[in-house]
């Protein structure tokens, strides 16, 4: 067998040395070519972590039992012996900036579930990694990054169980210095100013927030292949709008990096919300950042309350099961709700804006007749609501209480405003329309508690201005609680009086209902979770956009940011993606076909989106913390990942 040398860059010996040249056979296998350097370069230390990196090829050699003729490694091919984990900066959803170590060789996915264990946050499937950016746009603000923590000496996480030492891992305990820094991911921090908020970047149209969805890196390829580079900087956000047990006792750093995403995307306005909305964002963070300060840590997790917690967690599923099961063998119909509500045709000109029907809703339709006596008769209509938007339309200040649907027909979306006559009607339906857009009946076991939710989150709006409630407070800041928007329409001492009277429906919470109440308002706002693409579908001259959600995908109308339709997950048949012309083909029940080509982002990136969320809602209860890696790439990688 002919001997050839092969030239190998070791980065251990700086950066100006020659290629160490070391003679080679095409049958050596990886390992002794490594064995091989490792003796050239005459240094004691430990190599363990290092590998082999194929420039040309962009590809780790991982396989230390594949020979270099396997592999198609020939004398012209240039590697470089490189550690596989590297200083990575790490911006957190809070806004610090971390450096810490992270895997450049195994897949996007793989990598943040190793960042995730080190920083204690559970179910790292729901975050990824973005890039930044360009730098070009921001020159002039290069410099300004703030202080980034250096975390670098933490070890790598091995095992599956943490070592906890008050309630953090045991390595931030080992000093002051890297207790602060776990206390900074784990404790709400104080409001920005206001002059922060208004320089940071808003995105001002649908457009603008599909350009950031462009920017999510492939789960199935590894950092250095996608070019990130030793000490760049990546963003860690929550990418999947899909939380899987929320639990304050043991999410202390994922709960409160959840909220800061949650809080950053109203401040920048990247998610709609009425203005009583906002004051009640306004009370919540103001309320969690005076409790953050008298009550800093959560909740600190003992295995044995952990333990407690998972019995009773068992055996109220359990309960629950039983009570299910004898209400579903009494029950042969299931419930139905009827009512004088007020309907409105947006479409249709008329003279009276909302006239008055009598409605009933059974199993997920809603019918009405023009008058109770006429009930008995056929319906003047009736809506299927399978698969429809339903979106709130609420001022509790005015007693306005509607629901706007979008009902999915042949030609598009039918839109159609119900008004409700007051908070318990509305509480009732709105509960009803949103259990019927899932496929779910009146019947169903969630019912009451969606209704009990919607009936809290309406009473939080409601202020009412008590004598001795202090209409003014100098610690508050208020123009750091609210988006730019209100910042320019209100004076801060207009705004003071407002956020006070919401903060005392909220005054009584702890810090970790006060979180979670924030982030369960956050999800039900009508626009809450949807990610943007701009697409071109296949035979039309436009551009549309499409909003990704975990249950469904919008197409929505670029001109007038209308719906136009909307395709659930649950009737959907298969998907596909021709590599070739980069382009997304679904196939749904019915015979209904769909394809586009994006233009914002590559199409991988949707189709890793849909496939997400697919795998999202294959995950339950009993499977713990265990991940099914496979099945993830099988799902988002596409023939890439196979």
């Amino acid at each position: 067998m002919a001997v050839w040398d092969l030239s190998v860059t070791v980065e251990e010996l700086g950066p100006d040395a020659p290629p160490l040249k070391i003679s080679v056979t095409s049958d050596l296998h990886i390992g002794g070519a490594i064995l091989k350097i490792v003796d050239k370069t005459q240094i004691k230390k430990d190599w363990s972590d290092h590998a082999l990196w194929w420039e040309q090829k962009q590809q780790w050699l991982l396989k230390p039992a594949w020979t270099l003729d396997k592999c198609g490694i020939h004398a012209d091919a240039r590697l470089s012996f490189t550690p596989q984990h590297k200083p990575l900066r790490l911006g957190m959803p809070n806004g610090i900036t971390l450096k810490l170590r992270a895997c450049f060789s195994s897949s996007v996915f793989r990598t943040v579930m190793g960042i995730c264990k080190l920083l204690n946050i559970r179910r790292p499937e729901e975050l990824s990694l973005l890039r930044p950016v360009e730098e070009k746009k921001k020159k002039k603000d290069k410099d300004v990054e703030g202080e980034v923590y250096d975390i670098t000496c933490a070890p790598l996480p091995s095992g599956t169980v943490l070592t906890l030492a008050n309630g953090m891992p045991a390595y931030f305990a080992d000093s002051p210095e890297m207790e602060a820094v776990y206390k900074l991911l784990s404790v709400s921090q104080p409001a920005p100013p206001p002059e922060t908020i208004v320089k940071m970047y808003r995105p001002m149209n649908v457009v603008d927030k599909a350009q950031v969805n462009g920017r999510w890196l492939d789960s199935s390829r590894s950092l250095l292949q996608q070019g990130v580079k030793e000490n760049d900087k990546l963003f860690l956000r929550f990418k999947y709008y899909s939380f899987h047990e929320l639990s304050p006792r043991t999410d202390a750093v994922r709960l409160v990096q959840l909220y800061e995403q949650a809080r950053w995307s109203i401040l920048l306005e990247d998610i709609e919300c009425t203005e009583e909305e906002m004051m009640l964002f306004a009370a919540l963070q103001y309320h969690i950042g005076k409790v953050s300060l008298t009550e800093p840590q959560m909740v600190v997790s003992s295995p044995a309350m952990d333990d407690l917690d998972s019995a009773l967690q068992c055996l109220e599923v359990k309960m629950e099961g039983g009570q299910n099961n004898t209400v579903d063998d009494t029950m042969t119909t299931a419930p139905e709700l009827h009512d004088y509500l007020k309907l409105l045709r947006p479409k249709k000109l008329t003279l009276k804006p909302y006239k008055q029907y009598w409605f009933k809703f059974k199993e997920t339709s809603i019918s009405y007749y023009k008058s109770k006596e006429e009930s008995t008769k056929e319906p003047i209509q009736e809506m299927n609501l399978r698969g429809c938007e339903v979106v709130p339309d609420v001022s509790v200040a005015g007693q306005k209480f509607c629901i706007r649907l979008l009902i999915p027909e042949a030609e598009g979306m039918n839109e159609v405003y119900l008004r409700c006559e007051n908070e318990q009607q509305y509480s009732r339906w709105m509960a009803g329309c949103r259990l019927a857009s899932k496929g779910k009946t009146l019947a169903d076991s969630s019912y009451s508690s969606e209704v009990q939710n919607i009936q809290s989150f309406l009473a939080m709006q409601r202020t009412t201005p008590r004598t001795d409630t202090p209409q003014t407070d100098e610690s508050i800041n208020t123009h750091s609680l609210v988006s730019p928007r209100y910042q320019k329409k209100y004076k801060a001492k207009q705004l003071t009086p407002r956020i006070l009277e919401a903060y005392q429906n909220v005054a009584q919470l702890s810090l970790s209902d006060g979180i979670q109440k924030f982030l369960q308002i956050w999800q039900a706002l009508p626009d809450f979770g949807i990610s943007y693409f701009v697409v071109r579908f296949k035979g039309c001259r436009k551009d549309e956009v499409l909003g990704i959600a975990n249950n469904r995908l919008i197409r929505i109308d670029l001109s007038v940011s209308d719906v136009v339709k909307t395709w659930r997950y649950n009737t959907m048949r298969q998907w596909n993606v021709n590599w070739d012309i980069k382009q997304v083909a679904i196939e749904f029940n019915g015979n209904v076909n769909i394809a586009f080509s994006c233009v914002t982002a590559d199409c991988k990136i949707v189709h890793e989106y849909i496939g997400g969320y697919i795998f999202m809602s294959t995950r339950n209860r009993d499977q713990g913390d265990t991940l099914n890696e496979e099945l993830f790439h099988k799902l988002t990688g596409g023939h890439e990942a196979l």
